[in-house]
């Protein structure tokens, strides 16, 4: 099958270049604890062994980016760095990586005062530095708050095309054109469209595709299947991201998923279909990483699944989430959510925090409320009917 792809620039992460025809690379990120630097190293060496073109790790203290220096000296993969909150640590950690991530959305939370451009600027400053190239990673739970003020709450998309538009127009004027964008949601419709958009304003910019919180398998990868045969066929994306719930030994599944699915769609394999709204239970779950602060929230998400069985039939959204940094925003616009804490799990409706509750007790709480939910829904259609 001859794909015609869009016409973006050359992207450089280590030995690896992204863009301009270059074959679309496949990325996973370790799920370990950063500090643990044995641990993370050897995730980041299996991933490798997997297959993966980049590894990911996500730094949110300083201990995380002295730690990472150390796994630098144990690999050799291609490393990138998820900034999360604090934007400063690129300073620390930018000697050492590839690649730097940076969620437009996350800028906000420290020194709110200072302009979000000036916070860019020192990150693209590090990065030339260091050669290092740029993601702009702009998160459906996360949006620039600026941006999701200017829209409706039914209008997820714009808000995010704005934003990913609007840094990159940024990163032009700072002269820094070592990036790339991605875009992701936990609906392969949404991904869908809102790179669509994107690489119709911006077709220069190499795409990073992924659902993100896809959940577990197989659904998880049928979600990303779903967007990337899509998005590719149509000559979009330059690198992926297949996003699973799975213990810390299986994350090279992420990998062997992602290879296959370039397989598929380059031998004319495509199988999906744009409409994943269908009439049934969907279950979210984002794909663990450093970040998760108990490693019961992978058995959680299966416990979940499981309960909720009996209610396929029904068109619903629970979300399970396994960390602070994402999760109450990405569980917002689910029926059901859950984000996990060390001891706790916060439990949602809607945008509305019911409780907080031990790992033990969880389950029959989301229970109770999908039943209740159930019989609201089944109310509702039984008036309209009237």
């Amino acid at each position: 099958m001859q794909i015609v792809r869009n016409p973006t620039r050359a992207v450089r992460i280590g030995s690896v270049t992204i863009g301009d025809g270059h074959p679309i690379a496949v990325q996973s990120m370790t799920a370990t604890s950063t500090r643990d630097v044995a641990a993370t190293s050897e995730q980041v060496n299996a991933l490798a062994a997997a297959g993966a073109d980049v590894v990911r790790i996500a730094v949110d203290s300083t201990a995380d980016a002295t730690a990472l220096a150390e796994v630098r000296q144990r690999t050799s993969a291609n490393l990138s760095v998820d900034l999360q909150e604090n934007y400063r640590l690129v300073e620390q950690v930018a000697p050492h990586v590839d690649k730097v991530r940076y969620n437009p959305g996350h800028l906000y939370h420290h020194e709110q005062q200072k302009p979000w451009q000036d916070k860019v600027a020192l990150i693209a400053d590090m990065a030339a530095r260091h050669g290092c190239a740029i993601r702009v990673g702009v998160n459906c739970g996360s949006v620039d708050p600026a941006k999701a003020a200017k829209f409706s709450h039914d209008d997820s998309i714009t808000p995010m095309v704005e934003s990913a538009v609007e840094h990159c127009e940024h990163l032009d004027r700072l002269g820094f054109t070592q990036y790339c964008v991605s875009l992701k949601d936990s609906d392969p419709a949404k991904v869908i469209e809102v790179n669509r958009r994107f690489a119709e304003v911006r077709p220069d910019v190499p795409l990073h595709l992924g659902v993100t919180e896809a959940g577990l398998p197989p659904d998880g990868i049928i979600k990303t299947r779903i967007a990337l045969e899509q998005l590719i066929s149509r000559g979009v994306g330059d690198t992926i991201r297949v996003s699973l719930t799975v213990p810390n030994n299986r994350k090279p599944e992420e990998i062997v998923a992602g290879r296959k699915i370039l397989e598929d769609i380059a031998a004319g394999r495509v199988r999906s279909v744009v409409d994943y709204g269908l009439s049934t239970l969907n279950i979210i779950s984002c794909p663990s990483c450093s970040r998760v602060e108990n490693e019961a929230f992978v058995e959680l998400a299966e416990q979940v699944k499981e309960l909720t069985r009996y209610a396929s039939d029904h068109r619903l959204t629970i979300a399970v989430m396994g960390c602070r940094v994402n999760g109450p925003g990405e569980t917002d616009d689910a029926d059901l959510g859950l984000w996990c804490g060390p001891n706790h799990v916060n439990f949602k409706r809607g945008p509305e925090l019911l409780g907080a509750f031990p790992y033990d007790e969880i389950l029959p709480r989301v229970k109770h409320e999908l039943d209740l939910l159930i019989a609201q829904k089944s109310l509702d259609t039984t008036s309209r009917g009237a």
